[in-house]
């Protein structure tokens, strides 16, 4: 029974240092005037925090997390549509990540590099539908390689700290 309690309170401990981390990444990437061709394309550095939930806690976790964190940074930092948007590029993002990881054909880099792509794919579903045009796909091709490059640096600090997480774990 002790192992079980310990196992938990790391369990935890774990989920509420994930949701700051992700606070605070939202907060630097909100100070970040990182124009990259497009309207509203950020980094993605909350993107790490999902990669390691999805990994360290499961699909579950990594959606509490993420909805947590959307509903945080959206209110503290931003709006209502920031918050709709947000939550778009989130649950597609992490859902291709969740399938992609499962099936095995890529690792984390890989499934990294789709979530970052299925992120700014899903906020321009949202766009194309409130503008009411398909026009704003024209920035489709700098957000599928600024999705690209973010995912792979992403996908990459998110298995070395996963990594060290699990040896967490394991003691």
């Amino acid at each position: 029974m002790h192992h079980k309690y310990h196992l938990s309170a790391r369990r935890t401990a774990l989920y509420g240092l994930l949701i700051a981390l992700a606070f605070v990444l939202g907060y630097v990437e909100s100070l970040l005037p990182i124009y990259l061709g497009a309207p509203g394309v950020k980094l993605g550095l909350a993107n790490l925090v999902t990669i390691i939930a999805l990994y360290s806690l499961g699909f579950r976790a990594a959606a509490f997390i993420n909805a947590v964190r959307i509903l945080l940074v959206g209110f503290t930092f931003g709006n209502m549509s920031a918050v709709l948007f947000s939550m778009a590029g989130a649950a597609l993002s992490l859902t291709v990540m969740a399938v992609s990881r499962r099936l095995g054909i890529f690792g984390m880099i890989g499934v990294s590099i789709l979530g970052g792509v299925c992120h700014n794919i899903g906020q321009f579903l949202i766009a194309a539908f409130v503008v009411e045009t398909f026009g704003v796909f024209s920035y489709l091709p700098v957000l599928l390689i600024a999705g690209t490059a973010a995912g792979a640096g992403i996908g990459l600090l998110g298995g070395l700290v996963t990594e060290r997480i699990q040896r967490v774990f394991r003691e």
